[in-house]
């Protein structure tokens, strides 16, 4: 004998159907807006509130991160256009130095003075020891490197300890390293964009070229 169909009571419900359904049905609280008003949700300061003002608190929270985000971006793009003025002020300066020397004077000093560098050198890795030649082959094997370097590093490129560098190769065929150094362990750090260098990476390249 066949035992009847009981009614399944203890299935888990699949929430994600009901999630589906009314992402699926945007207008379906507003065939039921008494839905609205008559759940509830826990909140950890208020108890218990409705649907309606759960919506208005989600949409002023991500108003204000808007607002942070907004910020933050006018911030990012005053702090870029600053250095891009900075830079291009700094181009015409060294497309008026006549000799190497002039050249790294107007480089060095220009960015001290406008980045609080430590150090900002042009370093020939011509003829240079093995040491020097492996900073150039290990670090620059992308053109570009920024982060820490080891004691012994930091004190062959620089002289002294160093917090955070970035080392730029000017070229294949100009074995020169546009070196610049942080007393900021954090300042130069691997995820930087190199774009900000770049062009002042083409320029040097085209001078010393020249010079």
């Amino acid at each position: 004998m066949t035992e009847p169909l009981m009614p399944q009571t203890n299935l888990p419900f699949d929430e994600l159907i009901i999630r589906e359904y009314l992402l699926d049905n945007p207008d379906f609280f507003n065939r039921y807006p008494e839905l609205l008003l008559a759940m509830r949700l826990p909140h950890s300061e208020r108890g218990a509130i409705s649907l309606v003002e759960r919506r208005q608190e989600l949409l002023r929270q991500r108003v204000g991160q808007l607002e942070e985000e907004i910020t933050s971006l006018l911030a990012m793009a005053a702090r870029n256009e600053k250095i891009f003025r900075f830079n291009t002020e700094l181009s015409f300066k060294l497309l008026n130095c006549v000799n190497l020397e002039a050249l790294k004077e107007v480089l060095a000093d220009n960015l001290k003075t406008q980045f609080n560098f430590t150090h900002v050198r042009l370093i020939s890795v011509l003829d240079a020891d093995v040491e020097m030649q492996a900073i150039w082959a290990q670090r620059l094997r992308k053109d570009y490197y920024f982060g820490r370097l080891t004691q012994q590093e930091a004190k062959r490129l620089f002289g002294s300890e160093v917090g955070s560098v970035a080392l730029v190769k000017l070229a294949d065929n100009i074995p020169v390293i546009f070196a610049i150094a942080s007393h900021d362990a954090t300042h130069f750090h691997p995820d930087m964009d190199n774009m900000l260098l770049e062009q002042l990476r083409r320029l040097l390249a085209h001078m010393l070229a020249k010079l």
